[in-house]
């Protein structure tokens, strides 16, 4: 434990070496309270916290955009900040968020800090998920990493890291070379073509899928080396059939986060349809404000409740759309909201929404966007077949076939991180 702790920080560091004293002051400062609540039992101690949580992600995440606006109702001019975000302060606050909570509920106990500290950091999930809550990871400190199966775990938590890597190598940074040009085109001013919206379209949903799904993967697989079971992140999220059960399967850990310690405790869908409309619409508009500090994130948060919403009354209704027409509604919601998400201004995602449903035209003319067609193909592996981690942890047997195509696989993947250069994660500074 105590070189996986060094471990841990000095990866941390790696990037920037400056964000580890906030680290270990988020550390400290949690664990100490939760001590401090073991000893005086009052249950304000760990809302003291979470507020305080709070306030370190608000000042380095949020402090521009919440200044920004409040100068800009009274008609003032704003510089923004030279405020870095930290790595990973998203993602480990929340851990430490649903710890405390789970604490005042009388559902977790004061750990040693040692522990404590490894849960928190412990590198393979530290910096992008999944949001690991503290009885999945501390009580398997414990364990032996050379306990029965370990020749299992290695072998299975190798080849997920490896169909992590090659999802973000191969398919992901792919997808980017696809959307990104299109984006920053649109960002200029430069009406898309039909077209070309949807190509920008498709090719973002995947890039931001095979990402984010792939370094979920490479974490699993990465906890698994060590003898650790994180839980799973992502499940086939595209073939989903509504927007429920979308959230099911999408970010599995950030969408039990919301569940659990927001939308439930605002009343969730206990005291009737307006109260649970107010905790649904709530719940996405911070979980959209998580993702990122601008408007765009919040709408993007608010259209997923305005989804969620619509689900629960079309249930009511007790009327069942044919699969397929209820998967190709989902899947087209999903990616129109997607286009919000990922413009840099409202503007513009107005102006590719329109164009999307036909507005300014309907022209087929896709102007140098090379290899197009790949948004067809790679969106076969996250529409069919096994997920990642049912090929790695259930269906894959030990073959020397399958041993040697791994093999040829990780140093293909070494060769075109080499030839291509460093490609960041979508979610890598978050």
């Amino acid at each position: 434990m105590g070189w996986l702790l060094l471990a841990s920080l000095v990866f941390y560091s790696y990037w920037d070496v400056r964000f580890l004293p906030l680290l270990l002051i988020s550390v400290v400062m949690n664990w100490c309270l939760a001590r401090f609540y073991e000893a005086a039992g009052h249950p304000a101690i760990p809302l003291v916290g979470v507020m305080m949580n709070l306030l370190i992600i608000g000042i380095f995440k949020y402090a521009n955009f919440v200044t920004e606006n409040l100068l800009l109702v009274w008609g003032s001019r704003f510089e923004p900040w030279n405020i870095a975000l930290p790595l990973g302060i998203s993602f480990f606050t929340f851990q430490q968020i649903s710890y405390l909570l789970d604490l005042r509920r009388g559902q977790a106990p004061v750990y040693p800090f040692g522990q404590y500290a490894l849960y928190v950091t412990f590198f393979p999930q530290l910096i992008a998920g999944p949001i690991v809550r503290h009885n999945e990871l501390i009580d398997q400190f414990d364990l032996s990493p050379q306990r029965d199966g370990c020749a299992e775990r290695l072998s299975r938590g190798f080849i997920l890291f490896l169909i992590g890597l090659a999802k973000k190598v191969i398919l992901a940074d792919k997808m980017a070379e696809i959307a990104t040009p299109l984006f920053s085109l649109a960002a200029e001013g430069t009406h898309l073509t039909f077209a070309e919206v949807w190509v920008a379209a498709g090719g973002y949903a995947l890039q931001l899928y095979f990402d984010f799904s792939g370094y979920s993967d490479m974490a699993i697989g990465l906890g698994l080396l060590f003898g650790f079971t994180i839980p799973i992140n992502f499940n086939a999220p595209y073939i989903a059939v509504s927007v429920r059960d979308y959230w099911r399967r999408w970010h599995i850990t950030l969408s039990r986060f919301l569940r659990d310690y927001l939308y439930i405790p605002l009343g969730g869908s206990r005291f009737g349809l307006p109260r649970q409309v107010f905790a649904v619409m709530v719940t996405m508009g911070l979980g959209g404000l998580w993702h990122g500090a601008s408007w765009n994130c919040i709408l993007w948060g608010l259209w997923q409740g305005v989804g969620l919403i619509g689900n629960h009354l079309w249930q009511k209704t007790g009327i069942h759309l044919p699969r397929a027409v209820a998967w190709l509604m989902t899947l087209l919601f999903i990616i129109s909201g997607y286009m919000v998400f990922r413009s840099e201004t409202l503007p513009q995602a107005w102006t590719m929404l329109a164009t999307m449903i036909g507005w300014h035209g309907w022209s087929l003319v896709v102007n140098d966007v090379p290899h197009r067609w790949h948004v067809i193909i790679f969106a076969l592996p996250a529409l069919i077949g096994p997920t990642s981690h049912e090929l790695a942890l259930n269906k894959l047997q030990p073959r020397p076939i399958y041993a040697t195509l791994a093999a040829g696989l990780f140093i293909y993947l070494i060769w075109m991180i080499g030839d291509e250069g460093y490609s960041e994660f979508i979610y890598f500074q978050f």
